[in-house]
């Protein structure tokens, strides 16, 4: 038990540390907040509403995996290298792709309440 109290707490200083230091882990930390309660409106089913929050936290996974390639990039070489570019912009279109699947969840789900109501 006690190692997963060291875990937990090792993931909570990670997330505090990025929340702090990182503008988009901050904006993906209050869209999840926001989009909680307004997930439970929209969705049909406790699935569905499930699957909405789920999409949010895979968007701020892939953010905090990627900032943490970029930190890691900038800590093996902090001068611009190509490669370390391709590697960042590999993380950012990480990042994109689970946007464009929290989008098309969202915007799924939108879709199937606007028709239940009409």
């Amino acid at each position: 038990m006690g190692a997963i109290a060291a875990a937990f707490r090792n993931s909570m200083c990670g997330l505090k540390k990025a929340a702090r230091e990182e503008r988009a882990v901050r904006q993906e930390l209050m869209l999840l907040a926001a989009s909680i309660p307004l997930a439970f409106l929209i969705a049909s089913t406790l699935w569905q509403g499930a699957l909405l929050i789920a999409s949010l936290l895979i968007v701020l996974s892939v953010e905090i995996l990627n900032t943490a390639i970029e930190k890691f990039c900038d800590h093996v070489t902090p001068e611009r290298h190509p490669a370390i570019g391709y590697i960042k912009d590999l993380g950012s279109a990480a990042v994109f792709f689970s946007l464009l699947l929290a989008g098309l969840l969202w915007s799924i789900a939108v879709i199937e309440m606007v028709r239940r109501v009409l």
